[in-house]
Protein backbone atom coordinates (compact mmCIF):
# COMPACT_ATOMS: atom_id res chain seq x y z
CA UNK A 1 0.00 0.00 0.00
CA UNK A 2 2.84 2.42 0.84
CA UNK A 3 4.36 1.71 -2.57
CA UNK A 4 1.15 2.80 -4.30
CA UNK A 5 1.00 5.89 -2.10
CA UNK A 6 4.61 6.71 -2.95
CA UNK A 7 3.77 6.36 -6.64
CA UNK A 8 0.77 8.66 -6.28
CA UNK A 9 2.83 11.26 -4.41
CA UNK A 10 5.55 11.21 -7.10
CA UNK A 11 3.04 11.82 -9.88
CA UNK A 12 1.17 14.45 -7.87
CA UNK A 13 4.33 16.37 -7.03
CA UNK A 14 6.21 16.13 -10.30
CA UNK A 15 3.52 16.06 -12.97
CA UNK A 16 0.05 17.13 -14.01
CA UNK A 17 -0.94 13.51 -14.56
CA UNK A 18 -4.05 12.71 -12.46
CA UNK A 19 -3.24 10.54 -9.44
CA UNK A 20 -5.24 9.43 -6.38
CA UNK A 21 -5.10 11.80 -3.42
CA UNK A 22 -3.18 10.27 -0.51
CA UNK A 23 -1.83 11.52 2.79
CA UNK A 24 1.75 12.70 2.57
CA UNK A 25 2.93 10.62 5.49
CA UNK A 26 6.61 9.87 6.05
CA UNK A 27 6.26 6.19 5.17
CA UNK A 28 4.49 7.01 1.92
CA UNK A 29 7.03 9.69 1.03
CA UNK A 30 9.99 7.42 1.74
CA UNK A 31 10.04 5.92 -1.76
CA UNK A 32 8.46 8.77 -3.73
CA UNK A 33 11.76 9.81 -5.34
CA UNK A 34 12.23 6.26 -6.60
CA UNK A 35 9.14 6.68 -8.77
CA UNK A 36 10.24 10.04 -10.16
CA UNK A 37 11.70 8.39 -13.31
CA UNK A 38 8.30 6.87 -14.07
CA UNK A 39 7.05 10.40 -14.76
CA UNK A 40 9.86 10.61 -17.30
CA UNK A 41 8.72 7.29 -18.80
CA UNK A 42 5.24 8.71 -19.40
CA UNK A 43 6.78 11.80 -21.00
CA UNK A 44 8.98 9.60 -23.18
CA UNK A 45 6.00 7.57 -24.33
CA UNK A 46 4.14 10.76 -25.26
CA UNK A 47 7.17 12.01 -27.20
CA UNK A 48 7.15 8.80 -29.24
CA UNK A 49 3.41 9.11 -29.87
CA UNK A 50 3.81 12.72 -31.01
CA UNK A 51 6.72 11.83 -33.30
CA UNK A 52 4.64 9.08 -34.92
CA UNK A 53 1.57 11.29 -35.22
CA UNK A 54 3.59 14.15 -36.72
CA UNK A 55 4.98 11.71 -39.28
CA UNK A 56 1.57 10.37 -40.20
CA UNK A 57 0.17 13.88 -40.61
CA UNK A 58 3.34 15.12 -42.35
CA UNK A 59 3.49 18.13 -40.04
CA UNK A 60 7.07 19.05 -40.85
CA UNK A 61 10.12 19.51 -38.62
CA UNK A 62 9.10 22.85 -37.08
CA UNK A 63 5.71 21.79 -35.73
CA UNK A 64 7.12 18.40 -34.78
CA UNK A 65 9.93 20.07 -32.82
CA UNK A 66 7.45 22.38 -31.07
CA UNK A 67 5.56 19.36 -29.76
CA UNK A 68 8.73 17.60 -28.64
CA UNK A 69 9.77 20.74 -26.77
CA UNK A 70 6.46 21.49 -25.09
CA UNK A 71 5.21 18.01 -24.12
CA UNK A 72 7.64 17.65 -21.18
CA UNK A 73 6.79 21.16 -19.99
CA UNK A 74 3.05 20.45 -20.16
CA UNK A 75 3.24 17.07 -18.42
CA UNK A 76 5.47 18.38 -15.63
CA UNK A 77 3.37 21.49 -15.17
CA UNK A 78 6.54 23.51 -15.85
CA UNK A 79 7.72 22.76 -12.31
CA UNK A 80 11.28 22.08 -13.47
CA UNK A 81 11.31 25.06 -15.83
CA UNK A 82 10.24 27.23 -12.90
CA UNK A 83 13.26 26.00 -10.93
CA UNK A 84 15.45 26.65 -13.96
CA UNK A 85 14.21 30.25 -14.07
CA UNK A 86 14.79 30.80 -10.34
CA UNK A 87 18.33 29.44 -10.50
CA UNK A 88 19.05 31.57 -13.57
CA UNK A 89 18.03 34.67 -11.62
CA UNK A 90 20.18 33.66 -8.66
CA UNK A 91 23.26 32.89 -10.77
CA UNK A 92 22.82 36.04 -12.83
CA UNK A 93 22.69 38.20 -9.72
CA UNK A 94 26.34 37.43 -8.84
CA UNK A 95 25.44 37.92 -5.20
CA UNK A 96 26.91 36.10 -2.18
CA UNK A 97 25.67 32.58 -1.46
CA UNK A 98 23.15 33.64 1.18
CA UNK A 99 21.60 36.19 -1.15
CA UNK A 100 21.41 33.62 -3.96
CA UNK A 101 19.42 31.31 -1.70
CA UNK A 102 17.05 34.18 -0.90
CA UNK A 103 16.55 34.85 -4.61
CA UNK A 104 15.56 31.21 -5.11
CA UNK A 105 12.67 31.75 -2.69
CA UNK A 106 11.53 34.95 -4.39
CA UNK A 107 8.38 34.34 -6.43
CA UNK A 108 9.12 37.28 -8.75
CA UNK A 109 10.72 36.65 -12.14
CA UNK A 110 13.77 38.73 -12.98
CA UNK A 111 15.41 39.69 -16.24
CA UNK A 112 18.04 36.95 -16.00
CA UNK A 113 15.33 34.29 -15.73
CA UNK A 114 13.44 35.58 -18.76
CA UNK A 115 16.54 35.93 -20.91
CA UNK A 116 17.87 32.50 -19.96
CA UNK A 117 14.56 30.67 -20.38
CA UNK A 118 14.00 32.23 -23.81
CA UNK A 119 17.52 31.29 -24.87
CA UNK A 120 17.07 27.77 -23.50
CA UNK A 121 13.79 27.24 -25.35
CA UNK A 122 15.23 28.54 -28.63
CA UNK A 123 18.28 26.28 -28.37
CA UNK A 124 16.22 23.20 -27.44
CA UNK A 125 13.73 23.93 -30.22
CA UNK A 126 16.59 24.29 -32.72
CA UNK A 127 18.08 20.99 -31.55
CA UNK A 128 14.80 19.16 -32.16
CA UNK A 129 14.42 20.86 -35.55
CA UNK A 130 17.87 19.58 -36.53
CA UNK A 131 17.19 16.07 -35.24
CA UNK A 132 16.65 13.20 -37.62
CA UNK A 133 16.72 9.46 -37.14
CA UNK A 134 14.84 6.21 -37.35
CA UNK A 135 12.34 4.90 -34.84
CA UNK A 136 15.02 3.35 -32.62
CA UNK A 137 16.87 6.66 -32.36
CA UNK A 138 13.66 8.47 -31.47
CA UNK A 139 12.91 5.96 -28.71
CA UNK A 140 16.49 6.25 -27.44
CA UNK A 141 16.15 10.01 -26.97
CA UNK A 142 12.66 9.57 -25.52
CA UNK A 143 14.35 7.78 -22.61
CA UNK A 144 16.20 10.99 -21.76
CA UNK A 145 13.44 12.21 -19.37
CA UNK A 146 13.81 8.95 -17.45
CA UNK A 147 17.58 9.36 -17.16
CA UNK A 148 17.38 13.01 -16.10
CA UNK A 149 14.90 12.23 -13.33
CA UNK A 150 16.82 9.19 -12.11
CA UNK A 151 19.99 11.30 -11.87
CA UNK A 152 18.03 14.05 -10.11
CA UNK A 153 16.64 11.57 -7.57
CA UNK A 154 20.12 10.16 -6.92
CA UNK A 155 21.54 13.64 -6.40
CA UNK A 156 18.72 14.55 -4.02
CA UNK A 157 19.65 11.58 -1.83
CA UNK A 158 23.43 12.09 -2.08
CA UNK A 159 24.07 15.83 -2.25
CA UNK A 160 24.07 18.09 0.79
CA UNK A 161 20.92 20.17 1.13
CA UNK A 162 21.81 23.86 0.93
CA UNK A 163 19.18 24.94 3.44
CA UNK A 164 18.30 21.84 5.42
CA UNK A 165 14.67 22.75 4.86
CA UNK A 166 12.19 23.11 2.01
CA UNK A 167 10.17 20.65 -0.05
CA UNK A 168 13.20 18.73 -1.34
CA UNK A 169 14.48 18.34 2.21
CA UNK A 170 11.06 17.04 3.24
CA UNK A 171 11.30 14.29 0.64
CA UNK A 172 14.93 13.41 1.28
CA UNK A 173 14.53 13.42 5.06
CA UNK A 174 11.71 10.90 4.71
CA UNK A 175 13.48 8.84 2.06
CA UNK A 176 14.89 5.37 2.62
CA UNK A 177 18.19 6.60 1.27
CA UNK A 178 20.05 3.32 0.91
CA UNK A 179 17.20 1.68 -0.98
CA UNK A 180 16.52 4.89 -2.87
CA UNK A 181 20.13 5.21 -4.05
CA UNK A 182 20.22 1.60 -5.22
CA UNK A 183 16.94 1.97 -7.11
CA UNK A 184 18.11 5.23 -8.68
CA UNK A 185 21.36 3.63 -9.85
CA UNK A 186 19.36 0.77 -11.38
CA UNK A 187 17.17 3.30 -13.21
CA UNK A 188 20.27 5.13 -14.46
CA UNK A 189 22.01 1.96 -15.62
CA UNK A 190 18.89 0.66 -17.35
CA UNK A 191 18.22 3.97 -19.10
CA UNK A 192 21.82 4.32 -20.31
CA UNK A 193 21.96 0.71 -21.52
CA UNK A 194 18.65 1.01 -23.37
CA UNK A 195 19.65 4.28 -25.06
CA UNK A 196 22.99 2.90 -26.25
CA UNK A 197 21.46 -0.40 -27.39
CA UNK A 198 18.72 1.34 -29.37
CA UNK A 199 21.01 3.84 -31.08
CA UNK A 200 24.75 3.52 -30.32
CA UNK A 201 25.83 6.88 -31.75
CA UNK A 202 22.97 8.98 -30.42
CA UNK A 203 22.75 6.95 -27.22
CA UNK A 204 26.41 7.28 -26.27
CA UNK A 205 26.38 10.99 -27.07
CA UNK A 206 23.20 11.53 -25.03
CA UNK A 207 24.64 9.67 -22.04
CA UNK A 208 27.84 11.74 -22.23
CA UNK A 209 25.71 14.90 -22.40
CA UNK A 210 23.78 13.81 -19.32
CA UNK A 211 27.03 13.04 -17.50
CA UNK A 212 28.44 16.48 -18.27
CA UNK A 213 25.20 18.09 -17.10
CA UNK A 214 25.39 16.11 -13.84
CA UNK A 215 28.98 17.27 -13.28
CA UNK A 216 27.88 20.87 -13.91
CA UNK A 217 25.01 20.36 -11.45
CA UNK A 218 27.32 19.15 -8.70
CA UNK A 219 29.83 21.95 -9.29
CA UNK A 220 27.16 24.66 -9.42
CA UNK A 221 25.26 23.37 -6.39
CA UNK A 222 28.29 23.24 -4.11
CA UNK A 223 30.29 26.25 -5.31
CA UNK A 224 27.39 28.66 -5.78
CA UNK A 225 24.80 27.51 -3.21
CA UNK A 226 26.53 25.22 -0.72
CA UNK A 227 24.39 22.26 -1.77
CA UNK A 228 21.25 21.43 -3.65
CA UNK A 229 17.66 22.68 -3.43
CA UNK A 230 14.40 21.88 -5.17
CA UNK A 231 14.98 24.69 -7.65
CA UNK A 232 18.46 23.39 -8.46
CA UNK A 233 17.02 19.92 -9.00
CA UNK A 234 14.60 21.41 -11.53
CA UNK A 235 17.42 23.38 -13.14
CA UNK A 236 19.40 20.18 -13.57
CA UNK A 237 16.47 18.29 -15.08
CA UNK A 238 16.16 20.94 -17.77
CA UNK A 239 19.86 21.23 -18.64
CA UNK A 240 20.28 17.45 -18.58
CA UNK A 241 17.58 16.91 -21.19
CA UNK A 242 18.91 19.73 -23.36
CA UNK A 243 22.50 18.50 -23.11
CA UNK A 244 21.49 14.93 -23.99
CA UNK A 245 19.43 15.84 -27.04
CA UNK A 246 21.92 18.45 -28.26
CA UNK A 247 24.85 16.05 -27.90
CA UNK A 248 22.93 13.33 -29.77
CA UNK A 249 22.00 15.68 -32.61
CA UNK A 250 25.58 16.91 -32.99
CA UNK A 251 26.91 13.33 -32.92
CA UNK A 252 24.46 12.19 -35.60
CA UNK A 253 25.45 15.06 -37.89
CA UNK A 254 29.16 14.43 -37.34
CA UNK A 255 28.64 10.75 -38.14
CA UNK A 256 26.87 11.68 -41.36
CA UNK A 257 29.64 14.03 -42.45
CA UNK A 258 32.40 11.58 -41.60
Amino acid sequence: MNVLRSLAIAFTMYSRIPAPRVKWEKEAMSLALCFFPLVGAVIGALLCVWWSLAGLLRLGPVLRAAGLLLIPVAVSGAVHLDGFADVSDALGSRQPRERKLEILKDSHTGAFAIITVVGYMILFFAAWCAFYGDTRTVVALAITPVLSRALSALAAMCFKNARGSGLLATFTDAAQKTAGRIISVVWIAAACAAMIWLSPIAGIAAVIGAGLAFAAYAATAYTQFGGTTGDLAGWFTQICELASVLAAVIALHIAEVV
